[in-house]
């Protein structure tokens, strides 16, 4: 059995260069870091109803901040996926989101 997918994918990641990039067939997800290709693979294909041909992960490590002076602190790391999508597949619904149609 499967994990949920809301335990793999937190949210699609929509910035200027994933635009662009969602142009070319290639989508990008916020996901969780335990989260692993195989994993990310199905849960897009099961959310998204697509065929996905490739998916490339990198670990986004934390920035750190500060809470007053004394206070250092440090944002949680994160994993981006980098998910390519097969020729012949239709993306309707992923590009909805990343086109805002």
């Amino acid at each position: 059995m499967s994990k949920p997918l809301y335990e793999i994918i937190e949210r699609p990641l929509i910035t200027e260069k994933s635009v662009r990039m969602s142009q070319q067939g290639r989508y990008t997800f916020r996901c969780k870091t335990s989260a692993n290709k195989l994993e990310i693979r199905d849960a897009v294909q099961r959310a998204y109803d697509v065929k996905v041909a490739e998916v490339n992960t990198l670990t986004v490590k934390g920035k750190t901040k500060r809470a007053g002076r004394a206070r250092p602190g440090k944002t949680a790391d994160w994993k981006k996926a980098i998910v390519t999508l097969a020729p012949d597949a239709k993306a309707t619904r992923l590009k909805e989101i990343f086109e805002g149609a």
